[in-house]
């Protein structure tokens, strides 16, 4: 999406940067949530499936040295070959994410910072256009921040009762399911008013879903029904990002015409 949007199908300059936000990047992700989540997760009826790995703690050398390996070569590559600009996103993108999980700063355990540090999954729409020496769309950015922020704390609501027996206090456990909700509405209505300075289509598309995920958890706000709509918010980006991302690929091809 960050290469459709600085106006090309495709750029061979990207390879690398799309390279690590594939495996390197999600095992730094969630390699190192796994790490450091392993007691509620072990605890966590979703966890074992696509809804999460559990761990064994044998597994955890194998788990920190394959984020080293797989990680700091491309960061070094980047350090060397892209501007100042674009590595203090890259670097900002890595060690959020890092300190998510990890102590001392352990943002999952923190209200509202859990949820902020999310705003971390749309800086590839900021560095990817930087690197290629492009300015981003920033209206984009910022929305896509948003939303994600939002996601993170809907996300989080099914894992109320698992949070709380081991003592993490995310902004879900901190506000309870009902006025979660409003946090999350609050962030996905300022995302859709900032897609709309961008796209139409795509602003329409996120209201209606986000406001359907909301009811979804509002009319039985148990831990129960939150895990059991889950599936629809995994689906969220897919659905919703493909009205952008059909629109982006026919201006781009029709350019190209």
């Amino acid at each position: 999406m960050a290469v459709w949007l600085t106006g090309d199908l495709w750029s061979w300059d990207a390879i690398c940067l799309l390279l690590w936000v594939t495996l390197p990047f999600n095992l730094l992700i969630y390699g190192i949530n796994d790490i450091f989540d392993q007691e509620t997760d072990n605890i966590n009826i979703r966890k074992g499936g696509y809804g999460g790995a559990k761990i064994q703690p044998r597994e955890v050398p194998w788990i920190a040295w394959g984020v080293v390996a797989t990680n700091l070569p491309f960061l070094i590559f980047f350090g060397l070959n892209y501007s100042l600009e674009a590595n203090l996103w890259i670097w900002a993108y890595s060690l959020t994410f890092l300190f998510y999980s990890a102590p001392p700063a352990r943002f999952k355990g923190r209200p509202f910072l859990d949820s902020i540090s999310n705003a971390d999954y749309a800086f590839p729409l900021a560095f990817v256009p930087l690197a290629l020496g492009e300015e981003p769309l920033w209206m984009a950015v910022f929305a896509l921040m948003a939303w994600s922020l939002a996601k993170h704390t809907y996300d989080a609501i099914q894992d109320i009762e698992e949070d709380k027996f081991v003592d993490i206090q995310t902004t879900a456990v901190f506000l309870g399911a009902k006025k979660s909700l409003v946090w999350v509405a609050f962030w996905w209505l300022v995302s859709s008013v900032m897609f709309a300075f961008v796209n139409i289509p795509l602003a329409v598309a996120n209201t209606l879903y986000a406001g359907w995920l909301i009811w979804l958890i509002q009319k039985d706000d148990t831990p129960t029904n939150a895990k059991r709509v889950y599936k629809y918010s995994v689906a969220y980006p897919y659905i919703v990002g493909a009205v952008a991302g059909v629109q982006i690929v026919a201006a781009n091809v029709l350019q190209l015409v």
